[in-house]
């Protein structure tokens, strides 16, 4: 409502800074009186203590007319004591002005720090250490360390009882002491909190930026958004310190989950809500590390996310009430109300179903099975994106008000997926962006519970499980309401999970690696290629022809996302599946192949025996280009119209395309690393 004009007539008394906002100068004075106070001693470092359930000075949601980060500083400059570091915060304005409150919390000498281990439950009296003496990781070896309980008797059982007590007090200390030592600042929260939401949430929308309140939300949670959110930043030590606070978070998660589970918002339906946001975001950013023991971490902690919400009752919390929505015209702080209390039932859903996403996407990357059964999932469908979007109840309410809501659960679409008798139709349910990707990775789960011989009990065959995906293709062909690049991404996660009914892409990708004694640590699980498994004969299958132009289509789609939206969390996994196939072409000596200008992807993606027809029963001829290019014997043999590819130099675009990924996902730094060696392979 109000322009900017460019006066700043509030002035510091101390300094004569001119401020355009008396918020802005009552925090600036509240720094002079922090640096007046401050007695820095050298030899002390402050333990920063974070707590769960801390009050905010300022009760402020996120101010959404400011579209740019604050400016950027030098990382490498850190202070060298307490009134440094003030004065270095002195010349910035935040876009959330509680991330100063937020940095002073965690930089806090109060020694009580609710989210280290109860040390008074073990027999001993902790250790007192100097933090400055200890890594960032777990110490090597007990013995260099000085021991305060040498009074006591020195038998085996009182030794080790010592240096238990040790290793939890200096692991405890190592991860809050990282985060001093990185020198993070309110103005790296802050940046990071925006990119967050401007980078990260348009991609995986969980959460309402629009009623997100930064007092509401527990430290734990603020920190795994804060971590991710440093994944979009320039500065080269922002990974690390991102890192530095994602191990904060989990810390408090892994000592404390039992007080955050009782945690509620203010709208939240039932208890442990932001628990499972804190653990859902923990979990994204590692699985996608580049650290490996992080990403091992992230793995061994993903089925508590279902076990808590079953805890907490969210299956059978009630959606939001259509009943309860109000008219345009009732008043202002009814709409508010209401608008707020639909939000917070629609994070709790959408986190619930996030966790599906992700438990999906983690199967597929390790190889293994999923944690859950996708197929019996009770959630309802979630709201449109442009509702989840609106940025005033009264934009909520126009998306609100004009339609009637489907309240499908997934367990019956699942069960519309299987029909008795096999159609293409598109399904008949009102499918989100967001929705769809639930969808999908319900049946990348069936997938994986499939072996080569379709032999598991009580799940559907990889024949039905293409058949699936012949319907969810022409769902998201018909749907007319999603962007650009909503339809990119979901077709390259569509295109990924067909590639892996044609064969397990990350399996394949070991046995290759196995075979020619190459380390990689992208996926660890413990599933193998059949012991007969032939590379060239497999290349020369329908499966493989099938699955190369599944490839060249996720290669296409990953280039042509715009720039903005080129971080979707399934694109490391989608590009790695893509250059897993084409290094098993290249290594049976089809490098190049000979593409149909126009496919047919339910020819690219459906047998005979899948469709249970005669060669004249097809709906579209074989003779179409699609047909001839899956039933040629040979690639290189099929006389077609379209493209020549030449796979050993797409590997080589792979390879670059995962090195600007590796920027926002660590994890792409290890993929390229493989690429490179299976180049080398096939030179």
């Amino acid at each position: 409502m109000f322009l900017h004009t460019g006066s700043k007539p509030y002035v510091c008394k101390e300094c004569r800074r001119p401020f355009a906002r008396q918020d802005a100068l009552t925090r600036h004075e509240k720094l002079h009186v922090r640096a007046m106070n401050a007695k820095p001693d050298a030899n002390v470092v402050p333990q920063p203590s974070v707590d769960s359930a801390a009050s905010w000075d300022t009760n402020s949601t996120s101010p959404f007319d400011q579209s740019t980060s604050a400016t950027s500083q030098s990382w490498d400059e850190a202070p060298s004591d307490a009134s440094m570091h003030v004065a270095s915060e002195l010349d910035f304005t935040l876009i959330w002005p509680d991330s100063e409150n937020l940095l002073q919390s965690l930089m806090s000498s109060d020694t009580t720090d609710q989210w280290q281990m109860p040390l008074g439950t073990l027999p001993f009296p902790p250790v007192v250490q100097d933090v400055n003496s200890l890594a960032f990781g777990s110490p090597t070896s007990f013995d260099d360390r000085t021991s305060s309980i040498g009074a006591l008797p020195m038998g085996g059982g009182y030794q080790a009882v010592q240096d238990v007590t040790e290793m939890v007090t200096s692991s405890s200390s190592s991860v809050t002491a990282a985060v001093n030592a990185t020198s993070i600042t309110s103005v790296f929260l802050d940046e990071c909190l925006h990119m967050f939401f401007v980078r990260f949430i348009p991609t995986f929308p969980i959460l309402h930026r629009a009623t997100f309140v930064f007092k509401e939300c527990t430290h734990a949670l603020l920190l795994n958004a804060i971590a991710i959110g440093s994944l979009y930043l320039g500065p080269k030590d922002s990974v690390a310190k991102g890192e530095a606070l994602w191990r904060l978070a989990h810390t408090a998660v892994a000592t404390s989950w039992q007080s955050l589970i009782t945690h509620s918002g203010p709208y939240d339906a039932c208890k442990g809500v932001q628990l499972m946001l804190t653990a859902l975001l923990g979990q994204i950013y590692g699985a996608l590390s580049k650290n490996r023991a992080v990403r091992t971490t992230s793995q061994v902690f993903r089925p508590l996310g279902f076990f808590w919400a079953r805890h907490c009752g969210m299956y059978d919390s009630e959606s939001y009430s259509m009943d309860n929505l109000p008219s345009m015209n009732a008043p202002a702080a009814e709409k508010e109300h209401q608008w707020r209390i639909w939000s917070a039932r629609e994070i709790q859903q959408r986190a619930l179903l996030a966790y599906y996403v992700l438990d999906g996407l983690v199967a597929q990357m390790s190889g293994d099975a999923a944690s859950a059964r996708h197929v019996a999932n009770p959630l309802f469908l979630p709201s449109s994106e442009e509702a989840f979007d609106a940025a005033t109840a009264d934009e909520w309410l126009t998306h609100m008000h004009p339609h009637e809501r489907d309240q499908s659960s997934f367990r019956v679409i699942f069960r519309s997926l299987f029909p008795p008798v096999g159609n293409f139709r598109p399904l008949d349910h009102q499918f989100s962006a967001f929705g769809l990707r639930v969808v999908l990775e319900g049946l990348q789960s069936l997938i994986s519970d499939c072996d080569d011989n379709d032999l598991a009990v009580g799940v559907p065959g990889q024949s039905d499980v293409r058949r699936a995906l012949a319907q969810v293709h022409e769902t998201i062909t018909m749907s007319i309401h999603f962007t650009a690049a909503e339809r990119l991404e979901i077709l390259l996660r569509w295109h990924t999970i067909c590639l892996d009914t044609m064969v397990n892409s990350t399996v394949l990708s070991r046995h290759i690696c196995s075979r020619y004694n190459i380390p990689q640590h992208v996926s660890g699980g413990s599933r193998t290629v059949s012991p007969g498994f032939d590379l060239l004969k497999w290349v020369n299958s329908e499966d493989a022809r099938r699955a190369v132009l599944h490839a060249v289509a996720i290669q296409d789609i990953v280039e042509q996302l715009p720039r903005g939206r080129a971080h979707v969390v399934h694109m490391p996994s989608s590009l790695f599946a893509a250059a897993t196939i084409y290094v098993v072409f290249s290594l049976a000596g089809v490098a190049t192949v000979s593409l149909p200008r126009n496919i047919t992807w339910q020819e690219a993606l459906l047998s005979y025996s899948d469709l249970n027809l005669g060669h004249d029963d097809l709906k579209s001829p074989r003779g179409s280009e699609t047909g001839r290019f899956v039933e040629g014997k040979d690639p290189r043999s099929v006389p077609l119209r379209g493209a020549m590819r030449n796979l050993l130099y797409e590997l080589n675009s792979i390879q670059k395309l995962f090195r600007c990924l590796s920027s926002q996902w660590g994890i792409a730094h290890d993929m390229e690393g493989i690429v490179a060696e299976w180049i080398v392979l096939c030179h």
